[in-house]
């Protein structure tokens, strides 16, 4: 395994390079070689993330309420963003999986790269404390920690677009992908809402939810 390589990308250089073998382990490849799987990686790691992330959130963002903590913490800590950290960081180079594993495309399934990123984080953890997990972590969810506080309460918008186009009776109301732009691990979604086959509005965000909420904002804003 070329550690320098994967080492550079996440940034930071290992040393006990075992610890960083083993947070690529999948169960699969662990079984067929009998060696330990990340799987108790993965568990610590869940914590360490969850723990980390809440701080961040906490200390920076002060004017969110509990519960939209609670909401931002769910959507940054999750398989889908850390799939893409995974990504952006190429693991799927780098993972090991077992034959069965690998001829199902499998060191390139989200749940499989989700795990070994929270691997990863406890194998920094045990390498080299928490303040070195701690950079690892918000380097990687920094920005998409700062997307989802700016959308944490478009939730509204959407039932308040509804509520306000169906005062008079049930209508049609469809939210669809028009395009999509920017590389798989910072992707950018344009969505268009239609009532009756009728455009009312476009919007744009990182996540198609996102994109939903700026376009439900913005046809409200227009009157619809």
């Amino acid at each position: 395994m070329d550690f320098e390589k994967i080492e550079k990308s996440i940034g930071y250089t290992f040393k006990d390079k075992s610890l960083l073998k083993k947070a690529l382990t999948h169960t699969s490849y662990a079984y067929e070689h009998k060696m330990e799987s990340n799987e108790k990686l993965e568990f610590l790691g869940d914590s360490i993330l969850e723990y980390i992330s809440s701080k961040y959130i906490y200390n920076n963002y002060k004017k969110l309420k509990e519960g939209e903590m609670t909401k931002v913490r769910a959507e940054v800590v999750c398989e889908a963003s850390l799939y893409k950290v995974a990504q952006a960081h190429n693991f799927s180079d780098f993972i090991l999986v077992g034959k069965s594993e690998a001829n199902n495309n499998g060191n390139n399934k989200p749940a499989i790269l989700a795990d070994s990123i929270e691997a990863t984080i406890a194998a920094i953890y045990f390498d080299g404390g928490l303040d070195e997990a701690e950079k690892f972590i918000i380097s990687n969810l920094k920005e998409a920690i700062e997307n989802s506080t700016k959308h944490v309460g478009m939730k509204d918008f959407k039932t308040v677009l509804q509520e306000k186009l169906q005062e008079n009776g049930e209508v049609n109301i469809k939210y669809t992908v028009i395009k999509e732009s920017g590389p798989d691990h910072d992707k950018t979604f344009t969505v268009k809402v239609e009532v009756d086959g009728r455009e009312l509005a476009i919007g744009d965000g990182k996540t198609k939810k996102h994109a939903e909420m700026e376009a439900a904002r913005k046809a409200l804003e227009l009157g619809c």
